[in-house]
């Protein structure tokens, strides 16, 4: 899927809309594994940097959490 991004505005925060908007509509379900900082940095043509702030961003609003070792899992939401 290719994704157009205003390069005036900050990358990783579109980045991270398209991912919540993802997990939002079911693509990443609970407990499946959302793409690595080099999967993402692949489909959107971005530093790993900017990857990584946005599942940063990403676990700081409580959508994913890490595993150590595994990768990176959309959290369960006590509001879902």
């Amino acid at each position: 899927m290719s994704v157009d991004l205003d390069r005036t505005r900050p990358i990783w925060r579109q980045i991270a809309a398209v991912i919540v908007g993802r997990i939002e509509d079911g693509t990443y379900p609970v407990g499946v594994r959302v793409p690595s900082v080099v999967e993402l940095s692949t489909e959107f043509g971005v530093a790993a940097s900017t990857a990584q702030k946005v599942l940063a961003h990403l676990k700081t609003e409580g959508l994913v959490r890490a595993e150590v070792g595994l990768g990176t899992f959309v959290a369960d939401r006590p509001n879902s």
